[in-house]
């Protein structure tokens, strides 16, 4: 599932190539991507004519800020990734007309959704598993909802500071890799990340979140950000169906300390990389480095 830099790479992407565009067609090959208005009809009577006016990123959501209060949210899920060009109807499929990755890279072709803009570009879902979802609400409405309010704080503002990292885990409880993935803890963190900044924090996933020292927070919190930052400045990873905006893999996945690495000797002290499951997520780390606490 695509994480923070990720969302953020496309959300920034999507700032230089769809603002003031308007929506003046929409292509809907799977319904049930839409849940709100569940009607496709009336999400496309909606949507239709609406203006982009920002886009931006909260947790793992894209949320597309168009005129009249409306706000269009994707949730990209487990393989949604959105993409930008132009295709053309040929043989009952999508065709793109660019040359490289629209074209070339096989994961860019399961196009549910394709939004007409009135530059003639398009705006497409590309969704193996069909698991991403739209929703288009009223601003004040989305913003007022439980699931947003309940969002935990953006780890890279600039608000959040160390004071208020620490007040979190005050009276919190439970497996240290499992709260950092709880997104009403923190927004933006899934397993990939949470993996690499245990492991520059030095800190065992399964360390009990009471036990943690100042130090432990200290390192904690610098390697949340650390990460984080370098995740985005690589244009997120693509182990799996991330793609930007243009078909292309991100170059995280080049630098990853220990994800996916098992067996393999850590980079820091060369003992052999583990894997254990925790809440039904792949987990790695080093058993030198990460010492249980």
């Amino acid at each position: 599932m695509p994480e923070l830099p990720e969302v953020e790479t496309i959300a920034l992407d999507l700032k230089k190539k769809v603002l003031q565009r308007t929506f003046i067609d929409l292509w809907i090959q799977d319904p049930s991507i839409i849940h709100h208005p569940s009607n496709t009809r009336d999400f496309k009577k909606q949507i239709l004519g609406k203006t982009i006016l920002d886009v931006q990123r909260r947790a793992k959501n894209i949320l597309f800020f168009l005129n009249k209060d409306c706000v269009l949210l994707i949730h990209l899920k487990m393989t949604g990734h959105l993409l930008v060009g132009k295709w053309e109807f040929k043989n009952n499929q999508w065709v793109p007309l660019q040359k490289g990755a629209l074209q070339d890279d096989p994961i860019n072709k399961f196009l549910r959704i394709i939004f007409t803009l009135d530059n003639q570009e398009q705006l497409a879902l590309s969704d193996l598993r069909r698991f991403a979802k739209l929703e288009l609400w009223k601003k004040d409405v989305l913003f007022s909802s439980k699931k947003f309010r309940t969002l935990g704080p953006e780890p890279l503002d600039p608000n959040f500071t160390f004071n208020k990292f620490c007040q979190l885990f005050q009276k919190k409880r439970g497996c240290l890799k499992l709260v950092l993935m709880d997104q009403n803890f923190i927004a933006g963190i899934g397993n990939i990340y949470a993996s690499e900044i245990l492991f520059e924090a030095r800190l065992h996933p399964e360390t009990r979140v009471e036990h943690l020292t100042l130090e432990d927070l200290k390192r904690l919190y610098g390697a949340i950000r650390n990460v984080l930052v370098k995740g985005i400045a690589a244009r997120g990873a693509s182990i799996s169906d991330y793609r930007d905006i243009q078909g292309n893999k991100g170059n995280y996945q080049k630098i990853i300390q220990v994800y996916g690495r098992e067996g393999e000797c850590c980079p820091v002290c060369g003992a052999k990389i583990k894997r254990i499951t925790l809440g039904g997520r792949g987990t790695f780390y080093c058993p030198v480095c990460q010492i249980k606490k």
